[in-house]
């Protein structure tokens, strides 16, 4: 999680919403998700950042003696970066309560990753996982989950063994609408396209299904919700 901008990117207006916005978004979060009720984890507290708030990582949300956390390292290397989360919530839907793990974006290159594991660290481990859970959603085996989109494939794999593993969850995607684009900085220049209405997200989303191999209807498409949110609605 790179540090937060001073009025614009998809942290900041994550936490716009949470924090001064609250209501307007449980509402939109439970009318793509389903759910009766949404209940959000706070974050971690953290002195060495510059907004003094840690990441919520891995599968840290879990009760203790979840027996999913111990079975996650033989999927999962234990060193490098775990996937981490823009928010975590719990919501209740039709009398079950469901985990909701929350990535945000605000402009197309956002989108973009690639694995950064070494051979010699926990790269093949993740390959084989990946491997796992392409073969589970029917995708070819011959797709690149490393390159490209490597961040929505790892998440789709924290979905798919989540699930798996009696802890029921849905992916929550929310992508902001007319953020601050490209500026230049003394002479350094940030390159940020951002999409100034829904139609603009679309063609990169597309892009991003076809690059995975993902079937419209694939086995977890209906715990994967997006959410496209105004930065700032009537204006």
């Amino acid at each position: 999680m790179a540090e937060m901008g001073m009025g614009y990117g998809s942290e900041c207006h994550l936490l716009r919403y949470l924090g001064r916005h609250r209501n307007e978004l449980d509402k939109r979060v439970l009318d793509v998700s389903g759910g009766d009720t949404v209940a959000w984890l706070d974050y971690k507290f953290d002195r060495s950042k510059t907004w003094l708030d840690g990441e919520l990582t891995g599968l840290d949300f879990l009760e203790p003696e979840h027996p999913a956390r111990e079975e996650w390292v033989n999927v999962w290397p234990r060193q490098g970066n775990p996937p981490n989360w823009d928010a975590i919530a719990r919501v209740r839907r039709h009398g079950v309560t469901e985990w909701l793990l929350v990535e945000a974006k605000a402009n197309l290159q956002e989108l973009r990753s690639s694995c950064g594991a070494k051979e010699e660290g926990g790269r093949a481990l993740i390959v084989r996982t990946l491997a796992t859970v392409k073969s589970t959603l029917g995708v070819a085996d011959d797709r690149d989950w490393l390159n490209g989109y490597y961040q929505y494939s790892n998440r789709l794999a924290v979905l798919e063994f989540l699930n798996r593993h009696n802890a029921p969850a849905r992916m929550l995607y929310i992508y902001f609408v007319g953020d601050k684009g490209s500026e230049t900085v003394g002479e350094k220049r940030f390159v940020r396209t951002c999409p100034a209405d829904v139609a603009a997200w679309q063609p990169a989303l597309e892009a991003r299904k076809a690059h995975l191999g993902l079937r419209k209807d694939h086995p977890l498409s209906d715990r994967v919700h997006e959410l496209f949110l105004d930065v700032c609605p009537g204006k």
